[in-house]
């Protein structure tokens, strides 16, 4: 019996939150990897653990100085990885293959390759900076952690109000908690461990958007668990503007501005726009978007006082 394809469009999260780098790079290479993997039997684990590893070779790549070969095969290694980032979640979808380790393996995925980076760029650096250059990478570090947790958070949310629950991955300390405490650290240790961390993480999310959350209390106690699709429509259409500023804190122009670091032998130009523009995009698109929260909060308790 013949097997389904499933359609490329399929595999993708929306034409909201994709960006046109995305749509004509790296989402038909990435649907044409997933359709290998899934022929295969290979799970989206697998393939983010895959990812990981030509990543970090990536960053070994951009050690080397005045060796145009060895960098634009450090391009090489990151572009494909990321293409491995792009099947990893497109076979997911259409495997219907979803986990709170997969969401881990994804962030942990990006993390490790520009970890790799930053330590291959200030071991090159160490002669000319000396020691000081760890203390830039590190602060620049944290700040990437935070600018692609947050603009994550914010498509996630996006999608809640665009596909439902089904459509998005966004989930809640709360009930992340109430699985943690269910699991048994002796019989279930590893689940309990991913459990952990992920509740973590969604706990940073959650403490820099606290309008958002007040807001969303407020939504599930009035309509439950589906809010009513005129109120969807609403916050959609306020939100959308901001999607094109979560794809600039994600990978693309984070890539070509490291890209073009490496190519001209300036690598600290990469840490430096990490703490300025993109930092200056994180304030701005957090701030935005817990106004748009607040604006929907001040309508939902005023409805509430006249009824």
């Amino acid at each position: 019996m013949e097997q389904n394809i499933p359609s490329f469009e399929s595999t993708l999260k929306s034409s909201d939150t994709e960006e046109p780098i995305d749509i004509y790079f790296y989402r038909p290479i990435g649907y044409r990897w997933a359709l290998w993997f899934q022929k295969l039997g290979i799970t989206p684990n697998a393939v983010t653990i895959a990812s990981i590893f030509l990543g970090v070779g990536s960053g070994i790549c951009f050690y080397f100085e005045n060796n145009i070969w060895i960098t634009l095969l450090g391009i090489l290694l990151l572009v494909w990885a990321n293409s491995y980032d792009s099947a990893d979640g497109q076979l997911a979808r259409m495997t219907k293959n979803y986990s709170p380790l997969g969401r881990i393996l994804d962030g942990l995925a990006g993390d490790l390759w520009f970890g790799a980076i930053y330590i291959a760029i200030c071991f090159r650096l160490m002669p000319t900076w000396g020691w000081w250059i760890w203390v830039f990478a590190i602060i620049a570090g944290i700040c990437h952690s935070k600018q692609a947790s947050m603009a994550d958070y914010y498509r996630n949310i996006h999608l809640l109000f665009l596909k439902g629950k089904s459509g998005s991955e966004l989930d809640n300390s709360q009930e992340l908690t109430e699985k943690y405490d269910s699991l048994s650290w002796g019989k279930d240790f590893f689940p309990k461990l991913v459990a952990f961390f992920y509740r973590s993480y969604t706990r940073g999310q959650e403490n820099w958007s606290p309008s958002f959350q007040k807001m969303f209390t407020l939504v599930k106690a009035k309509y439950g668990e589906t809010a009513p699709e005129d109120f969807r429509k609403a916050f959609r259409e306020k939100s959308l503007p901001l999607m094109k500023w979560t794809n600039v804190l994600s990978f693309n122009i984070r890539a070509i501005v490291l890209f073009i670091s490496m190519l001209i032998s300036e690598p600290w130009i990469y840490f430096a726009f990490e703490l300025t523009v993109l930092n200056v995009i994180l304030i701005y698109m957090i701030s935005a978007h817990e106004k748009i929260c607040k604006d929907f909060t001040a309508e939902l308790q005023m409805e509430k006082a006249f009824q």
